[in-house]
């Protein structure tokens, strides 16, 4: 199944999810390791939207790690479909 991602996500936010599939990561890791040459700020504001999401959550309450969450993995397996769901409250374009 293809997966249908929500309007407001980006390239960047595929490849997050992806990386958190196989462990838990800091957005500084994240901006390391993705091809997309994103900052460290820009990975931390769509971690932030893709936690409001439920599509990751922050490890500790000083958000300094995240995971992928039950409904990450279904996202990124094409068994979710996020293609309705509106903007995050937190809304960073």
């Amino acid at each position: 199944m293809a997966r249908r991602p929500a309007e407001w996500m980006t390239p960047l936010d595929e490849r997050v999810l992806e990386l958190l599939a196989t462990e838990r990561a800091t957005p500084r890791s994240i901006a390391r390791r993705v091809s997309l040459r994103a900052s460290v700020g820009r990975v931390r504001e769509r971690c932030a939207l893709l936690g409001e999401a439920g599509l990751v959550a922050p490890v500790s309450q000083a958000l300094l790690h995240y995971e992928i969450t039950g409904a990450g993995r279904r996202y990124l397996a094409g068994e979710l479909d996020v293609s309705g769901q509106p903007w995050p409250a937190g809304r960073s374009t």
